[in-house]
């Protein structure tokens, strides 16, 4: 069967750049080829199935800061391509959008089904067909026309995308037709902790900075105890970053956590001292400090030494200095990792010296397109792994649209 157009892979990446393509072009005939039995299982989940669209974040420098891998190379395609643009393709669908006090971008029905109607509803409009359980074995070009094998049959077309994450068939494929793939690991994950002093403290949320031990790898922001461990934007940002090198430790290493986040260990063991004088009276756990909460607080006091009879008369020196440690450089032993969520987010892909990111083409072959996952792109959590699939997957298709 004959196509102008085929997309790999049926999430998000794949149906914007089909959907920008056949708006311009009607006359185009264009499929998309899924290998499972549904489209868009990833956007159902996203965002705990409230599907975090992008973030208020508008300024491409700025918006490019949130990725660590692909942060050079998505200036230009911001410049493009970027948040508002988003916004207003979807609003322009019949999609409302809100921006919460944290930036992100969600549907107003808080609902990731609004975002997938959408699409479904608009490639019903534009006549483009969607193949599901078609697992791609193989795809080749000859002469000017790409050749798709797939467990279902066989296609050609003359413009191929490939937008279909890491899927580790895919990237085998790839390699043979020489493109390099930097290879996978994950990012974006929580913390395995098991230790006394968060024990009893799942669901506390407060800021800390947070860094990894003998590393430069640093994070600030809300931090959430778990029952597992930690979570929360300053992990998860951690995560993110330190992707590749946390990896290399086999998720076995050290954090330290500053609970005050900016407050230096001097400055606090000041800031006890004056606490011991003013409050010579009171019992130590009795009312939580430095804006922390009640159960924290205990709980690194308790660490300290100081038992719940203890006034701040009766707290010594050595259980300054241990409690001033505990609030601003307590360290933790990390022992592996959890998916955030359902979601599952890979550093790795195609190494990105082989894209033109002025097209979203293939450096080695003609009418070959990549957009989303696959790409040696990735992001810290907030809508930003979407927004880079939005922006590449626009790109592409307008330049499928004027070749």
């Amino acid at each position: 069967m004959q196509y102008d157009l085929i997309i790999v892979g049926g999430g998000a990446a794949g149906f914007f750049a089909a959907l920008n393509v056949a708006e311009k072009n009607k006359k185009l005939k264009i499929a998309i080829l899924e290998r499972g039995k549904e489209v868009l299982s990833k956007v159902r989940v996203s965002g705990g199935g409230r599907c975090n669209v992008t973030h208020a974040a508008f300024i491409p420098n700025e918006l490019s800061k949130n990725y660590p891998r692909g942060e050079k190379e998505l200036i230009g395609p911001f410049h493009t391509f970027m948040t508002g643009d988003t916004m207003e393709w979807f609003e322009r669908r019949g999609v409302a959008l809100k921006i919460e006090e944290d930036g992100r971008v969600f549907p107003v029905s808080d609902s990731s089904k609004s975002i997938i109607d959408c699409f479904l509803s608009e490639a019903k409009k534009l006549n483009i067909e969607i193949l599901t359980n078609h697992s791609v074995k193989d795809f080749y070009q000859e002469e000017t026309i790409w050749k798709v094998i797939t467990s279902q049959g066989n296609f050609e077309t003359v413009k191929l995308m490939i937008a279909s994450g890491s899927n580790p068939k895919i990237w085998t494929k790839l390699k043979t037709i020489d493109h390099r793939i930097i290879e996978a690991v994950p990012s974006l994950f929580t913390f395995n902790i098991k230790d006394s002093r968060i024990k009893e403290l799942p669901g506390i949320s407060t800021q800390v900075s947070v860094k990894v031990k003998n590393s430069k790898l640093c994070s600030d922001g809300p931090l959430l105890i778990t029952h597992w461990g930690m979570s929360g934007p300053a992990i998860l940002k951690l995560s993110a970053w330190g992707a590749i090198e946390l990896n290399s430790y086999a998720y076995n290493f050290e954090i330290i956590v500053n609970w005050l986040q900016d407050d230096t260990q001097e400055e606090t063991i000041e800031a006890l001292k004056k606490l011991k004088e003013q409050n010579a009276k009171q019992q130590v756990l009795k009312y939580a400090q430095f804006g922390l909460s009640k159960r924290l607080w205990q709980s690194l006091a308790i660490t300290s030494g100081i038992t719940s009879d203890k006034k701040w008369a009766d707290i010594n020196k050595t259980q300054v200095l241990k409690l001033s440690k505990e609030l601003t450089g307590g360290v933790f032993k990390v022992r592996g990792k959890s998916t955030f969520k359902e979601e599952f987010v890979t550093a790795g892909g195609i190494d990105l010296k082989e894209l033109n990111f002025k097209t979203f083409e293939s450096k080695k072959h003609k009418n070959l397109y990549f957009a989303g996952e696959i790409l040696n792109i990735d992001a810290i959590t907030g809508g930003f792994n979407f927004q880079n699939a939005w922006t590449g997957a626009f790109i592409a298709a307008q330049a499928i649209i004027l070749e």
